[in-house]
Order: structure tokens, then C-alpha cells, then sequence
């Protein structure tokens, strides 16, 4: 595991080094720079040693000294492709080295040696023959891989700040990016929240001339869901249970001690007793647990504590002050690199565990193989209540529809005017557009958060029109799918917006914040696939998501396990906003301050942050948006940092 960096056309010579220097956490273990022949290209990366300790050193060449690489990440089937190769004759300078093994790939199989690849990974190519640089990104979106494409040049890094160490990078922030985030609470899609600066998209890769500074960028895989199989759930049960094992089994490959985060969930209890299962001896696992009266709701240490007395694991329990979490939250804004306003406490669990090991395995994609946290229901509710309606099956009408709406109270209150019953001839009239509402409009964050309509008209101060709904950034991922069912659609949105760019974002800043890799075996493409050949229908059930995982793994877990219901931890950012850091929301969303800057609607103090602050309404979640993307403004923008700030919260406050 490494972070990487890179410039390729004219450039200062520190440039490289200042880049480098901004991602030590991702790998504290060795370092190494390498520039072309002519000096246009040069590649440095910092290294987190964990296969082939001795000679994994990178940049790493080719024999022949022509190819250079730099990589990010794992492949955790190196070892089959390695015998592959030197059966055709290749030899091999290292041990059991996987970034000599994408070497000898690339050499072998050019670009389509992406289909080899079973991993997390994020590597640059330099090709000196064919003059070019060549680059990609894991399937799932795992491991991170920014650019920027201007002024003749191509620079490319493992994480945002470091980019902005290239003096020629404006410190601008990209409306579009704000607008989504501010629905969405992280930043989606290829342009980051930094304007002229963005993400590689995940399943891609790109190719980069360096002679006609041509930049093409080419997808190399996608979710399919035309391959479903007809098969009983016994069958799919044990298909699935096998397939399960494979993937834990591959993602624990390490020439180091590995550790599990175990929240007391199914995902990643199941992903402790697979290893226990597969004989690894001695597993570590962490779980975190708040200590206020408050939170004892959502505690799910008792679970976690069970599954490890079961599997007899070195079990460890963080027990965490909520408000603990304060002092660290300017940290944490610095390394998620991007604005977010979504959960925190992985920080600790991976802290913790980066005392002991080096790699970690979690739980993360379970959710959305299995259910998509039941966000399917919202919509297929809605579809019942406009079938319901088109057949005329009401009395009267006012009764019924209060009746179709009950289960999904949330999303009434945000519905257009037409659906709240105002006359029934009105209704009827409403009908065929109602009918053909879009799924973009109807995502489940347009209601809990803040609409595309509420963001322009008291949110951000930005109303030419120039920006793309969300909504329709979400339907036209929806649409390109080509899912052919709603479960299907829905997973093939979040995949490509939620899980990579808020969930395995998240997860990896803050593990490599502490020198720390986590790995997600749930998301091996190979289990992916397969998973996404169950029928819809089959693989999740509206009152039980995880049936079919259940019956899969289910003699792994303890039964209390298997019974609970979902749970998660909830800070209580609510009272924190109205208490402890109430001055810090004062001051950074003070109108006047807003105003000034000019993304924000100076109405929004008074139509959010001041109805919550005296706790005559709960925007908990609109408020919290706008200060993490405060906190992010004063770090990254109006502070400039180019390394990690050494003051908390209280100091921006004053």
C-alpha cells in the first residue's frame, strides 16, 4: 500500500518532492522518485510495506529499464498471474513482488491487462517507447487517483492536497461539486469539490501522449445485470457461501499480520468467521463503543464481543467520549482531502488498530450487495401508490393516499403539490406526469437532506441555472445502467456514487491517515459478479435485506447476531451544534461571513442554522453540510495548508 505522485511535462524540480512530502501517512515505510531520461516525466510515491517487505521498492522498473511504475494498493491474485507469466517465460527479480507482476503484465497484455487484475489498486505507467503515460483505478473505486490536466501538463497523486502543493493549481472551489454535495453530502463524480482537479472514475482508465498531449479516458468495466441465473435459494445459498470464502481468503494475502474491524453487524462478523473458518490464526479485532448514556441504543459491542468469544479472537474494545471526537475533527477534515458530512467514528477503530498491525479487513459493501440499506422500498412504495392510483382503486381519496404514504412518512412531507391531496378532478388532471416521475428526483437523500428546489432558492446563492440538478446527475447514472429493474438501478447508482465516493473514500483517508490499509473483501469483483446474478428478487427481501446472506453464513454468527436488527452509531452532532461548537457554526455561518464568500444564500443562517440552534427545528444534517464544507473552506482555501494543522475547532471559532 503507497501514495502516489506524478508530473508529466515542464516542471520545477522540487515539485515532485513537495508533492511526496504531503503523503508520508500513506507510507511511512520507503520512499523513491524516478524522472525520464529528458526529465519531463517524473514519478515518486511513498511506500506502507505489506507484500514482499525487501524488494518492493518503487518506482519500479522493467528489465528492460523502458516501462516505470508506481502503485497503489493490492493484487490479491499476483501469485496465480505471476505462475501465468513465467510459464510464457517471464523472469521475475523479486520474491513475491505484485507491482513486478503488473510490470511484466503490461508488457505482455498492454492495456487489457486490466482484466487480469483481482484487487484495490490505483498505478501510473510510464511507457518510454511508446511515449505515454497509463493509468487506472480499481472497479469498485477503492483506492483514490486525482489529476489535473492544464497548461500543457498532466500531474496526478493518491490524494487531493498534494496536487495542490503544484503552485499552478488555483485553490478554487468547483460550484457544480458544492451544489451535489450539499444534497449528497460528499462530493460524487469525477470533478472534486477544487475546480480544475479531478477523480479518476472508478473502472477506468486513462492514456496520456506525451508528445501530442492528447488525454483519453476509457472505461473497462461496469456492473452488468443481464447474466441473472434461474437457481433455487439453496443453491444460491451455497454458491454464495463458497464465493464468500474465496474472496476473504484472497484479500487476507499479506506478509504481515492482518486485524478486523468488528462492529457487531452481520458484514463484518461474517467476514471474522469466514477467516476463522479458512484457519487464520489468532485474528485481532477491534470494536468501538460510545461511553454516553445517550448512545447505549445503537451499542452493538455485546454482538461484536460475542462473535469474538466464538472465533477466539485478541479482541479489543475502544470505548470513546463522544465529544473526544471534537478535538480531532480539523485532523480529520485535512485527510478526507474533500468536504464530507457524513459519519466519523471509523477514525478511532482504525487508530486503534494501526498500533498492532498494518492491515485491516472491514465489512464495507456488504450493505449494498445486500439491500442497499432497504432504500428500494421508498421507490417501490411510490410505485405502488401510482399503480394504486392509476386503477382508480380508492374511496375516498384523501383516506387512501394517506394510507400509501404512512409506510414512507419521511418522503411525504417533500412530495410535489400535485401528490398532496387537494381535490380529486385536480389529481386526475396530475396524473400522467405523476406517473412518469423520475428516479432521480425521488433518491432518498433529495428528502432527508436538501432537494435541487430548496438548494436554489434559500441555500446556495448560485441561480443562472447553470448547474446540473442532482436529480439529473442521478438519473443519468441510473439510466446508463441499463439495470432493467429498480433494485438492480438503484445498487448501480450507489455503487458508483455512495459506496466509492463517500464509504471507501471515507475508509481510506482515515486508514491511511494512521499507516493503516483496509481492505473490503465483500467488494472482490469476482463475488461482486456473481452476487449480481441472483435475481433481485432472490438476492434481498423488503422485510429481511440480508435473507439470502443469512442462510449463506448464518451457522458463522451467534443468534443474537442474526436477530438484531440494524443498528449504527449516532453522534450527536444535534447537540453538539447547539452546544459545544455552537460558536464555531456562529462564526462560519454568520450571514455577513457568508455574504462575503458568495456560495451560500446569507438567508440560510436564518431559514436553517438559527431555527436549529434554539431548537425550533431539527437540519441537523443541512447545518452539519455546511460547516464541514466551512471547515474544509478555512483549511484547504482561506489557510492554504500544505500539511497537517496543528490547531482544533476552537481556535477557527476565536
Amino acid at each position: 500500500m503507497c501514495g502516489i505522485v506524478g508530473i508529466a511535462g515542464k516542471q520545477e524540480r522540487h515539485w515532485l518532492g513537495a508533492m511526496n512530502s504531503t503523503i508520508v501517512h500513506r507510507g511511512p515505510d520507503d520512499e523513491g522518485e524516478y524522472r525520464s531520461p529528458d526529465q519531463t516525466v517524473a514519478l515518486a510515491m511513498r511506500r506502507l510495506s505489506i507484500i514482499d517487505l525487501e524488494g518492493g521498492h518503487q518506482p519500479m522498473q522493467s528489465r528492460d529499464g523502458f516501462v516505470w511504475i508506481v502503485f497503489n494498493g493490492e493484487i490479491y491474485n499476483a501469485p496465480e498471474i505471476r505462475r501465468t507469466l513465467e510459464n510464457t517465460g517471464c523472469r521475475f527479480a523479486s520474491q513475491n513482488s505484485d507491482t513486478e507482476v503488473l510490470l511484466h503484465l503490461y508488457q505482455q497484455k498492454s492495456f487489457s491487462m486490466l482484466d487480469d487484475l483481482n484487487g484495490m489498486f490505483a498505478f501510473v505507467i510510464h511507457d518510454q517507447k511508446r511515449n505515454i503515460l497509463f493509468g487506472a483505478r480499481d472497479r469498485m473505486g477503492i483506492k483514490p487517483l486525482y489529476y489535473c490536466y492544464s497548461h500543457g501538463r498532466l500531474v496526478f497523486a493518491s490524494e487531493l492536497k498534494a496536487l495542490l502543493a503544484i503552485p499552478f493549481i488555483q485553490r478554487n472551489v468547483d460550484e457544480q461539486s458544492l451544489f451535489h454535495y450539499m444534497t449528497l453530502l460528499y462530493v460524487p463524480d469525477g470533478a472534486s469539490i477544487v475546480k480544475g482537479v479531478n477523480r479518476l472514475p472508478p473502472a477506468h482508465y486513462f492514456v496520456y501522449d506525451l508528445k501530442s498531449h492528447q488525454l483519453i479516458i476509457q472505461k473497462y468495466w461496469q456492473l452488468r445485470f443481464d447474466a441473472e441465473e434461474a437457481r433455487s435459494e439453496d443453491e444460491w445459498s451455497e454458491i454464495l457461501r463458497v464465493e464468500l470464502g474465496n474472496a476473504v481468503r484472497r484479500w487476507s494475502l499479506s506478509d504481515v499480520p492482518i486485524a478486523c474491524s468488528l462492529s457487531g453487524g452481520l458484514d463484518s462478523s461474517a467476514v471474522v468467521g469466514l477467516l476463522a473458518e479458512a484457519g487464520y490464526p489468532r485474528l485481532k479485532t477491534y470494536s468501538l463503543g460510545f461511553a454516553g448514556a445517550v448512545e447505549q441504543e445503537w451499542n452493538e459491542l455485546h454482538l461484536a464481543r460475542e462473535v469474538a468469544q466464538r472465533w477466539g479472537t485478541d479482541h479489543h474494545e475502544i470505548i470513546l467520549d463522544a465529544n473526544e471526537l471534537l478535538s480531532d475533527l480539523v485532523a480529520m477534515v485535512w485527510h478526507l482531502d474533500e468536504p464530507y458530512g457524513g459519519g466519523l467514528p471509523s477514525w478511532y477503530v482504525f487508530k486503534e488498530m494501526s498500533r498492532d498491525v498494518k492491515v485491516g479487513l472491514t465489512g464495507t459493501g456488504g450493505d449494498e450487495l445486500f439491500g442497499n440499506y432497504g432504500k428500494f422500498k421508498t421507490y417501490e412504495s411510490n410505485k405502488l401508490l401510482r399503480a394504486s392510483l392509476a386503477l382508480g382503486r380508492w374511496g375516498d381519496g384523501g383516506d387512501i393516499l394517506a394510507r400509501l404514504i404512512s409506510p414512507v412518512a419521511k418522503l411525504s412531507s417533500s412530495l410535489p403539490a400535485s401528490w398532496r391531496w387537494i381535490g380529486r378532478g385536480r389529481f386526475l388532471s396530475e396524473l400522467p406526469r405523476i406517473m412518469s416521475e423520475p428516479f432521480g428526483r425521488y433518491y432518498y437523500a433529495n428528502f432527508e437532506y436538501l432537494s435541487d428546489d430548496g438548494k436554489r432558492a434559500s441555500v446556495l446563492s448560485t441561480h443562472n441555472g447553470s448547474l446540473q440538478d442532482t436529480a439529473t446527475y442521478l438519473q443519468n447514472l441510473y439510466d446508463a445502467s441499463k439495470a432493467g429493474n429498480l433494485r438492480n438501478g438503484l445498487a448501480a447508482v450507489d455503487f458508483r456514487t455512495q459506496l466509492a465516493e463517500e464509504f471507501l473514500s471515507m475508509t481510506d483517508r482515515f486508514s491511511m491517515a494512521h499507516s493503516l490499509e483496509a481492505r473490503v473483501p465483500f467488494l472482490d469483483h469476482l463475488l461482486v459478479e456473481q452476487v449480481f446474478r441472483i435475481p433481485p428478487f432472490m438476492r434481498t427481501k423488503a422485510g429481511d435485506l440480508k435473507y439470502l446472506f443469512k442462510r449463506a453464513v448464518g451457522d458463522l454468527l451467534p443468534t443474537p447476531l442474526l436477530e438484531a436488527r440494524k443498528r449504527g452509531f449516532t453522534l450527536p452532532i444535534k447537540l453538539w451544534l447547539r452546544g459545544e461548537i455552537r460558536p464555531l457554526v456562529e462564526h462560519l455561518l454568520d450571514p455577513r461571513r457568508l455574504s462575503a464568500q458568495g456560495y451560500f444564500n446569507p438567508r440560510f443562517y436564518e431559514n436553517f442554522v438559527r431555527p436549529h440552534l434554539e431548537g425550533q427545528a431539527d437540519f441537523t444534517a443541512q447545518v452539519w453540510a455546511a460547516l464541514m464544507f466551512q471547515l474544509w473552506h478555512v483549511v484547504f482555501i482561506e489557510q492554504a495548508a500544505i500539511e497537517t494543522p496543528n490547531y482544533d475547532w476552537r481556535a477557527i471559532a476565536g
